[in-house]
Order: structure tokens, then C-alpha cells, then sequence
């Protein structure tokens, strides 16, 4: 399932890059079975680049031609940034409308984590604490699972998908890394590594970060409207977007140490810059975000702090590591509690929903069994001195 540009591999100029685009786009649209396309779009750059690419090449094609669905598909972790999130789910409310203006067959989608995988439920329910680098729950929960599942299901009806999504070389090092190591190509696909007959396409493989700016400032969305709003965006937190993760080798991405912007709730990076970078770009919202930048930092605090967690892991499992030091499990029931009170007060305060009812029954139901067996997990500590133990712990399980 190759598909091929019939052009010279160096593609002069930016007009001819992004025509070579279209070109393999359309060819594959073209084909005769109807396997449909899913766009992952974060309402970043390079997705939005990918999307308005998409767009041009399905509205080439002839009315007849159309019969293949495309389906626009963006994640909500329900800790993403208020700016960010707004930004989603505006823009794809637009472009499905436009869609439907224009006849096109392009639908969108929002996944979210099923509800007792959220991050509160995990931190404040279960006890996790916020994740680190070496400790980062939170992508395969909250990112990739919702979107595996939605593949699976549409690849499961139609028996084969094409995931197409903006990842490009010059992104980073790393990315450039995992792109050759897996051998991805803008003139082919690859197979995705957990959804059988899935197949992965990534168009803006090759193009540049200028090109993608140079698109994005010169083109309007065909969808209609600007660009303004995402430009805008991108140069007050002076960073980038958390991209709509699909495997795990993509994680790195997701609280990188470059500026990002993507959950408020964050704590893999030990500075949010890009939120920084938002208050103090002087933003209409700046006071709104500083708060929820303080309660993140508190978030850090919390962790840091080994007095706050039990002495045993979830699993009654009371674990030293080589050098003898204590292996803390989650956190103690009345730091969940604390949390919680802390939280409930800044979405008060700032009149916006931060956690939903569904998670606040979650978590009282997982507190109610833990009360329970506390005692009994505690039990089994008798016998380990307390030690001070290192910065990073291991994964609570």
C-alpha cells in the first residue's frame, strides 16, 4: 500500500512541495476501495496543516469520486489547557460544518479517556502521583488508549483504516530518530503497531518548520476563517502542541523540554514555559492561568514530598530498591482529600469545569476500598525501617 510521487525525491520550491502533497493525496483517495481515513488533528500546527492539505485534495477530486469518509479525530484529556481546548473544539465545530456546506465527506471526532483512567481519578482516586519521566502513566491512558480504541472499533466495521498524521523530521532529534528507525516516508505507509490493518501516513514527513509557518501565514483554512487565532497562540507560550499521541514511541513528545502547550496539569516537565510564556505574554487571561499554574506547582510540591505517600505500593507490596532505599507507593488517602478540597476551591474560583460529577463518583468509590483496606496494606510494612528515599520513584502499581 505504497503510494508514489512519479516526482524527482528534491522538490524545489515550497508551492511544488505542497503540490506533490495533494498529488499523492489525491492519488489515494482515488483508489477503488473505500478504507477510511482518520486526520489526527491536535488543532496544532502541523496537524492543521495536515488537515487543510486533506481538505484541498478531497474537494479536487470529482463529486463522484468522494465515496471514501474522512474523519477529522482530536483528543481531550480533560486536563488540557483552557486556551487550548477552546482553540479544538472551535475549530473542529467549524470545519464540520464547512464540511457539510461544501458536500464533502469529512466528519470530526473528539476521544476522551474512559472515566475511571482520568487523570484526577488516577492522582486523587487511585493515589498516583503526578507523573515524571520516568513515571509518565498519563500518555498511555489519557492520550493513546482513547484513540486506539476508536481505530479499533471503525477498523473493526470497515476490516482496514488509513491513520494519517503530521509528524514531521525536523520536529526534534528524537522524532527524526524514531521516523528513520521505523522508516517512514512521505511517499508511503506503515503499518500501525497495535491495530491490526491499520496503516500509517505521514504527508508533511519531509517539510521544514518555515514551510509550515510560511503555509499556514500565506493560505487560509479552506474551511474558512484564519489562521490568526493559532499563530497567535503559538507566539504567546512560545512553544508547541502536544500532539495527539499514538504509540508509545511518540511519548517523548508530550512533555518534552522544549516550550509545549497542552495539559495544564503537566508535571513530566519541571518548568511549564509554555503556560509561562502565555501569563507573561500579558494574555487577557493571564490571572486565570496563573492559578492554574500555582495549583500545578503545589501539584510538584506534593510529589516531591515522601511524607505524603504510604509506605506500601497499591498492591500491598512493600518493596525496597538495591541500595536499600523505600520504594513509597501512592498517596495518602488525606493528601487524595486534600487535592480534591484544593481543586473543587480553584474551580470555583475561576468558574470553570477542571474535573467532572462522573469523576468526583469515581473517586469516592475507589476511596471507599481503599479506606477499607489500609490497614491491612499498612500491615504489611511492620517489618521495613523507613528510609529517606531518592527524587524519582518507581511506578505505583
Amino acid at each position: 500500500m505504497t503510494a508514489s510521487l512519479g516526482l524527482n525525491d528534491e522538490v524545489e520550491t515550497l508551492p511544488d512541495r505542497l503540490n506533490a502533497i495533494r498529488g499523492v493525496l489525491r492519488k489515494e483517495y482515488r483508489k477503488r476501495h473505500s478504507y477510511p481515513w482518520l486526520v489526527a488533528y491536535s488543532g496544532g500546527k502541523d496537524s492543521t496543516l495536515l488537515l487543510q492539505l486533506v481538505w484541498e485534495a478531497v474537494a479536487g477530486v470529482q463529486p463522484k469520486e468522494r465515496k471514501r469518509r474522512v474523519l477529522v479525530v482530536g483528543n481531550d484529556t480533560l486536563v488540557e489547557s483552557p486556551l487550548v481546548i477552546r482553540h479544538l473544539k472551535k475549530s473542529l465545530s467549524v470545519i464540520g460544518s464547512a464540511a457539510e456546506d461544501e458536500g464533502l465527506p469529512i466528519e470530526t471526532e473528539i476521544t476522551q479517556p474512559c472515566i475511571d483512567q482520568t487523570f484526577w481519578v488516577s492522582v486523587i482516586g487511585r493515589g498516583y502521583i503526578p507523573p515524571t519521566r520516568n513515571f509518565r502513566w498519563c500518555t498511555d491512558r489519557m492520550k493513546i488508549l482513547p484513540t486506539n480504541r476508536l481505530l479499533e472499533r471503525i477498523t473493526h466495521d470497515t476490516k482496514k483504516t488509513v491513520l494519517l498524521i503530521g509528524s514531521r523530521r525536523a520536529e526534534s532529534q528524537n522524532r527524526r530518530r524514531t521516523m528513520d528507525r521505523r522508516k517512514v516516508s512521505s511517499k508511503s505507509m506503515n503499518p500501525h503497531g497495535k491495530v491490526k490493518g491499520c496503516r500509517m501516513f505521514s504527508p508533511l514527513a519531509d517539510l521544514s518548520d518555515n514551510d509550515v509557518w510560511i503555509t499556514l501565514m500565506q493560505r487560509k483554512p479552506p474551511w474558512g476563517g484564519t489562521h490568526r487565532e493559532l499563530i497567535t497562540l503559538y507566539r504567546n507560550a512560545g512553544g508547541g502542541e502536544c500532539p495527539l499521541v499514538l504509540t508509545k514511541e511518540q511519548a517523548p513528545s508530550c512533555g518534552s523540554s522544549s516550550p509545549r502547550f497542552g495539559c495544564w496539569t503537566c508535571t513530566v516537565v519541571q518548568k511549564d514555559r509554555s503556560l509561562r510564556g502565555l501569563i507573561d505574554s500579558g494574555h487577557p487571561e493571564a490571572e486565570r492561568m496563573e492559578a492554574l499554574f500555582e495549583f500545578r506547582e503545589w501539584l510538584l510540591e506534593l510529589r516531591e514530598n515522601d511524607s505524603n505517600r504510604q509506605s506500601v505500593r497499591r498492591d500491598g507490596n512493600a518493596k525496597q530498591r538495591s541500595d536499600g532505599s523505600r520504594v513509597y507507593g501512592p498517596f495518602k488517602i488525606e493528601i487524595r482529600k486534600q487535592i480534591l478540597e484544593k481543586l473543587l476551591k480553584l474551580q470555583h474560583q475561576l468558574d470553570e469545569q477542571l474535573i467532572l460529577p462522573a469523576e468526583i463518583e469515581c473517586i469516592e468509590d475507589v476511596w471507599w476500598r481503599d479506606e477499607i483496606c489500609e490497614d491491612a496494606r499498612q500491615s504489611l510494612d511492620r517489618n521495613i525501617p523507613a528510609t529517606t528515599s531518592s527524587k524519582w520513584a518507581e511506578p505505583v502499581t
